[in-house]
């Protein structure tokens, strides 16, 4: 065994997913502060104080209360090393999270009590499902008016097709909610009233055999009805399975309050006992064992201007296997060339921390200029296998973009390809054109606000955006046997390549698609792009 395997297994890495406003970054910045990563947690939405959420860096984040892109961040609790990859819950964002998805080794849900399962989960789920990701389930904002705890449950398992086993339950909701019972240690935790943005607050535990203490405590009525839902939970619910939560097919749930602290840690302790250490991954040679290999890593996200000072771009990467020296040499698969990481950073949020080492299950942050792409694999100069690709979800709505200023080329050009190396845009040319007219692809319309914000504020650059009607897009998998300039299509098609020149149609209606490969025989077209 490596003397770094130890280092290894006490890393824990995982993605909080969840729908817009279900408390999921104000549920991050608690974990944050239960490991002393941060003395004061941000106002999420900027409304009570200046204060923003930690995780929320960019401006345009900032000025609207929502996260719009995957942030980074690491702390320490309990003996573990914790990377929690913080994604965006809006729709428009989604692709930002099923990459990001590829980076974690579990998720955690988080549900808004009075709204139930919700459509962005759903999405979400289904990516974590392919993936086999085990799922964390905590139900937030008890302390507004909630559903029905057994609705709940029964809508997680019809929804999302997954079982459900509450490792605490919540005792009323609202102004009446009095904290939670553990189901392990067979007590109930009241808790006394906690400051916004504080971790200070006292939980009482009470044994529930000890009924006559837990009625002054929590009141008659709410103590007989918690005693008939133990009852009906020992005698319906779930039974625990470790292994059936780490292969996926069930999730642990637990309940509380992020904004008032109530059940944060609980569950955080929780999470950490059923979670694992990191995960082996898929590569063409094979399963990759983060203890047994030497260094090996994929880059799952790209992001420029990080810093507007410095103008700089970062890629961001998983370690799969074993451990990272900055002075080491690693070999960009793709790129062909052995190389030394530049600026190797832990990153939380905006704030950087120079790296001398990390280790498997770690996510690290480089400077990049210009040569990685989302889904390049590192790993030690011995080594030349490749992880499997990450895929290139197809846009839905496209844009024709014009510079304002023409005489601001340069600059246009630049922010639009750095952006799309990002991955939250595609853009294409005009099958025989070259840059200078440009066709963007998004998966969300919000997107494109953020690429007219962005060119503006980070390149100084004015654009205008013409919506163009075509939403069905197709890469063509043989486009060595297909003459393209030949291509028989439809009058609502049309040819475009991306960046790196591969040959794609766009298409208006979806029948033109069937269409097009009845009027072309042996003419391969694939929705998805593997990078």
């Amino acid at each position: 065994m490596n003397d770094y395997t130890e280092e290894i297994n006490r890393r824990r890495t995982f993605a909080i997913i969840s729908h817009p406003d279900a408390g999921k970054t104000t549920l991050t910045e608690k974990f944050l502060l239960y490991g002393g990563a941060i003395n004061l947690a941000g106002s999420v939405k900027g409304k009570a104080t200046a204060r923003h959420a930690v995780s929320d860096w960019m401006e345009i984040e900032k000025e609207r209360g929502i996260s719009v892109t995957s942030s980074v961040l690491q702390f320490e609790y309990g003996g573990y090393c914790i990377n929690i990859l913080d994604t965006p819950g809006h729709q428009d964002f989604s692709e930002d999270t099923y990459r990001t998805l590829m980076a974690a080794d579990s998720a955690v849900m988080v549900i808004d009590a009075s709204k139930g399962v919700e459509a962005q989960t759903r999405k979400l789920f289904k990516v974590c499902v392919m993936r086999k990701i085990p799922i964390f389930t905590f139900i937030n904002k008890m302390d507004r008016d909630a559903r029905d705890t057994f609705d709940l449950l029964d809508d997680i398992e019809k929804e999302l097709g997954i079982a459900t086993c509450p490792v605490n339950w919540p005792i009323g909701s609202g102004k009446e909610f009095k904290g939670v019972y553990d189901r392990e240690k067979k007590c109930v935790i009241s808790y006394a009233d906690t400051e916004k943005g504080t971790k200070e607050g006292r939980a009482t535990e009470i044994p529930v055999a000890q009924e006559d203490m837990l009625r002054a405590q929590i009141g008659d009525d709410a103590a007989d009805k918690l005693l008939e839902e133990i009852d009906l939970l020992d005698g319906a619910g779930a039974d625990f399975d470790l292994e059936a939560v780490r292969a996926g097919d069930l999730t642990p749930v637990c309940f509380g309050s992020a904004l008032t602290n109530f059940g944060v840690e609980i569950f955080l302790k929780h999470f950490l006992q059923m979670t694992t250490t990191p995960l082996a991954r898929k590569a063409d040679v094979g399963m990759i064992e983060p203890t047994e290999n030497a260094f090996s890593a994929f880059v799952f996200k790209i992001q420029a201007n990080m810093n507007k000072a410095h103008r700089d771009r970062v890629a961001f990467m998983r370690i799969c296997s074993g451990r990272f020296d900055a002075q080491m040499e690693v070999r960009h698969v793709q790129g062909g060339k052995v190389m030394r990481l530049s600026q190797p950073q832990q990153i939380m949020a905006d704030d950087r921390k120079i790296l001398s080492e990390a280790y498997a299950g770690d996510i690290i942050g480089v400077f990049d200029p210009g040569i990685f792409s989302i889904g390049d694999t590192l790993c030690s100069p011995k080594e030349k296998f490749q992880y499997e690709g990450i895929p290139t979800f197809a846009p839905e709505h496209f844009a024709r973009v014009r510079q304002i200023d023409t005489m601001k080329r340069k600059q246009f050009v630049k922010g639009i390809q750095q952006i799309a190396q990002e991955g939250a845009i595609q853009i294409f040319q005009e099958f025989n054109t070259g840059l200078e007219e440009i066709i963007v692809g998004v998966v969300g319309v919000l997107q494109f606000d953020v690429l007219k914000y962005r060119l503006e504020n980070e390149y100084n650059v004015e654009i205008r955006l013409d919506s163009l009607p075509y939403e069905h897009i197709r890469w063509i998998e043989n486009k060595d046997e297909v003459d393209i300039e030949k291509l028989m299509g439809t009058s609502d098609m049309k040819k475009v390549k991306d960046m790196k020149g591969n040959p794609l149609l766009l298409f208006v209606n979806p029948w033109s698609v069937g269409m097009t490969l009845d009027r072309n025989k042996g003419l391969v077209l694939t929705e998805f792009n593997k990078n």
